[in-house]
């Protein structure tokens, strides 16, 4: 640590030029504001000149979340892809450091610390921590928002003010809207907001390490701009009862909200319509650095139990019969389109996506939806993530009116295709002035490609819903991490028109990668009632305590479900499989690689489980490293515990050479390990 005759003062994080550079200077010039993906410089000050042995190193220690729960080690070489590193210059007592950030990095603010290290890993001195922001870099060519337009830049992250479009699709009205995501604190306000989402909350590790992905960022922010089930931002409200709050028509922009919001503790803001909740979005979306911009529908539907139709029911004196059915059709709905890569898509639905944080229908039980590919609802490809047949049927679905019979017999009396999805718009990049964009959704209406497109969609959401009664089952599960308990979540939807009574029965066994069953872990029966377009969530905890004892060497946990309807025949049966997240190994190595020159290792672990480990034993091999090694751990390794070892070794051949390492004991195994070193020929 720190001592008397130090030679680390401190660091300057000259964020006046790096702002600049990373185009958030608006936001802020007293504070460190970057992109990831683009290398930021900073000086870190010394008492004196830094002696370069080969005993003493300098290293970067960042750590990202409110509990540290990411831990990074920057050394001074390039890392491989992914990876951050830094180089050096020495310059008159001072080191200019630049950081090199990989275009997947976490987003989120990080604490820097500059130590020097001994050549066995202690650390003699270390400065004090400096934060900084790193946000998404559509600048970036790496970055999975990258957008490769400068003008569409300045409109789609720069711009703090828009357009939005209102009235209806034969008399469109504008309102401006201020969106002011470089104001004093938003960008802390933007990331408060990730930090209260239920994940963030309930499992803040697993949250974080999502953060590099725009898809799981704006979606998490499309579920957090509502506060329908969390702590949300925007309370909305629709019936003009809005004494207790301010009236959705009177917020003019998105700052005072998310400042409210803020400042009471997370306390939802009274009240917002469709078009608060896109401006919101807008706001903290360009804000983090995705691009996004704010969208109008008109005559938009909303298909509430995803047949892509909408469906008007009377009686045959023209009374309106409702039957369950709630599908409207609203004058205009806002939401935002925000561009990305969809890496966990099919090839060619990259672009715009739609994200609607208005609060219409859940998805995977939370009030969100999207991102969805705007190509995929063009298409017709209602198969794809997220929430695409409810998209789709905003934009493109039929109205279709039926006569029911006093028998309760229906007859469609007429279908219409032209109604719904008209002058979808969006503000120009090139001025205030209205885009039509409703090409980018959907063929012309009527036209023989649209109908063709209709019908597909037909054809995958018909297969969903094959009739009255029809009971649909599926499995969810929570993050499964080996060593805790994690829910698994069986929902069965009922896409019939009556209450189904149904018997269903769910169990667990532990089996092996090639699906050998080992043993029943847990065994839970419930007879459940599903109401007509519902669904009826039942929810195992899967407990170590049970699984723990039986679990294979695979850390394979097999859910499966039977639903059995009381009065019908077709019993349906589902199963997953899930795998156990282990956890890490981390492998340092100390000296420096060369042929015949001895090596040494130093591998650690921490005991995840909530039992004591026993016979514990570390192999180590590496072609051109060393043969395979044991080494053995002594006495018990207690829960939580750290076990350290460490081996010596020569490396018998130059190159790129990878040393892998495996754990086993008698509760856990099959803990994997490795670490890349290039091995340097004789001196």
């Amino acid at each position: 640590m720190a001592s008397h005759n130090a030679l680390l003062s401190g660091i300057d994080l000259q964020c006046y030029e790096n702002n600049h550079a990373h185009r958030t200077e608006e936001m802020d010039v007293k504070r460190l504001v970057v992109r990831r993906g683009q290398p930021f410089s900073v000086v870190l000050q010394c008492t004196e000149h830094i002696p370069q042995h080969r005993d003493q190193q300098l290293n970067l220690i960042l750590h990202l979340g409110k509990k540290n729960e990411v831990v990074l080690r920057v050394s001074d070489s390039e890392q491989a892809h992914g990876k951050w590193w830094f180089s050096h210059r020495d310059a008159q007592g001072e080191v200019m450091l630049t950081l090199h950030s990989p275009a997947d990095a976490l987003v989120g603010l990080y604490s820097m610390t500059v130590v020097l290290l001994s050549a066995d890993g202690q650390i003699l001195e270390q400065t004090k921590p400096q934060t900084f922001y790193l946000l998404f870099n559509p600048w970036c060519k790496d970055d999975s928002v990258y957008l490769p337009s400068e003008e569409l830049l300045q409109e789609y992250i720069l711009n703090e003010s828009g357009i939005l479009y209102q009235g209806s699709w034969d008399d469109i009205t504008t309102v401006p809207w201020n969106f002011g995501q470089f104001e004093k604190d938003v960008v802390d306000i933007c990331f408060e907001v990730l930090d209260n989402s239920p994940t963030a909350l309930k499992n803040s590790e697993m949250d974080i390490a999502n953060r590099g992905s725009p898809v799981y960022v704006s979606r998490t922010i499309t579920a957090m701009v509502n506060a329908n089930d969390d702590r949300g931002v925007v309370s909305g409200r629709w019936d003009g009862k809005y004494s207790d709050g301010v009236a959705p028509t009177r917020w003019t922009g998105s700052v005072p909200i998310l400042r409210r919001w803020s400042e009471k503790g997370g306390q939802k803001v009274r009240y917002g319509q469709c078009w608060v909740f896109s401006g919101v979005a807008c706001t903290v979306l360009r804000c983090l650095g995705i691009p996004t911009r704010c969208i109008t529908n008109y005559s938009s539907a909303h298909d509430t139990d995803a047949n892509i139709s909408v469906d008007y029911l009377f009686n045959d004196q023209l009374g309106s019969v409702s039957e369950g059915s709630k599908d409207s059709i609203w004058n205009y709905h806002c939401w935002v389109e925000s561009w990305m890569k969809r890496d966990d898509l099919p090839e060619g639905y990259d672009g715009w996506q739609v994200l609607d944080p208005t609060p219409q229908e859940k998805s995977d039980g939370v009030f969100c939806c999207g991102p969805c590919p705007v190509h995929a609802v063009k298409e017709g490809e209602v198969g794809l993530k997220y929430d695409t047949p409810f998209v789709f049927s905003e934009v493109n679905a039929d109205l279709i009116f039926w006569i029911v019979h006093p028998d309760g017999q229906r007859i469609q009396v007429s279908q219409n295709s032209k109604v719904i999805g008209r002058n979808i718009s969006t503000k120009s990049v090139y001025g205030d002035f209205r885009e039509d964009i409703t090409a980018n959704y959907k063929y012309p209406e009527g036209s023989m490609k649209e109908r063709e497109v209709y019908k597909k969609a037909g054809r995958q959401v018909g297969q969903k819903n094959k009739g009255p009664g029809q009971l649909e089952l599926f499995i969810k599960h929570a993050p499964a991490i080996h060593g805790t308990d994690f829910d698994v979540i069986i929902e069965v939807y009922n896409a019939g028109r009556e209450d189904t009574d149904a018997q269903l029965t769910v169990t667990s066994n532990a089996i092996t990668y090639n699906s050998i069953h080992r043993a029943e872990c847990q065994r839970k029966t419930t007879s459940l009632t599903v109401p007509a377009h519902k669904a009826h969530k039942e929810v195992l905890r899967l407990q170590y305590d049970h699984y723990g004892a039986c679990v294979s060497e695979h850390h394979m946990i097999r859910v499966t479900a039977l639903l059995q309807p009381t009065d019908q025949d077709n019993i349906i049966l589902q199963e997953i499989n899930i795998p156990l997240k282990m956890p890490a190994l981390f492998i340092k190595i100390i000296g420096k690689a060369i042929v015949s020159r001895k090596l040494t290792a130093q591998i650690s672990f921490n005991n995840p489980l909530p039992v004591s480990l026993q016979g514990g034993v570390f192999t180590v091999e590496g072609a051109g490293l060393t043969e395979a090694k044991e080494i053995k751990t002594h006495g018990k390794i207690e829960p939580g515990q750290a076990v350290t070892v460490k081996f010596s070794f020569k490396p018998t051949r130059a190159g790129l050479r990878k040393l892998l390492v495996d754990f086993d004991s008698d509760r856990l195994r099959d803990v994997k390990g490795e670490t890349t070193i290039i091995v340097q020929t004789k001196m």
